[in-house]
């Protein structure tokens, strides 16, 4: 966690941070689908899946380069017992803002 928080700071001292949270685990995902009359289905988790959303962090970065190198140190970032975890990061801009 001292590698992310350092990240956060750099990204504040940046200007380039946003906003990060971290998500409960897919043990406790609900899936929901509406029906043709808007009411939710539920259809509960599905432990089968290997990928699941962790967290996410929002940032202001000026190129998609910017965003996959923060994204690249990130996912090296050590896990436990200090090996770095590789986890696959999703890069994607948020609808509608468009990279100067």
């Amino acid at each position: 966690m001292a590698v992310l928080t350092r990240i956060n700071n750099e990204l504040i001292e940046s200007g380039e941070f946003v906003a990060t949270e971290g998500l409960a685990g897919p043990d406790q995902a609900t899936v929901v689908r509406g029906e043709e009359d808007g009411m939710p289905i539920t259809d509960g988790i599905f432990p089968e899946s290997k990928e699941f959303l962790l967290g996410y962090w929002i940032i202001d970065v000026k190129t998609p380069e910017r965003a996959y190198a923060i994204a690249g140190r990130i996912s090296a970032a050590p896990g436990p017992g200090g090996i770095p975890t590789n986890m696959p990061i999703e890069v994607r801009q948020i609808m509608g803002r468009h990279s100067s």
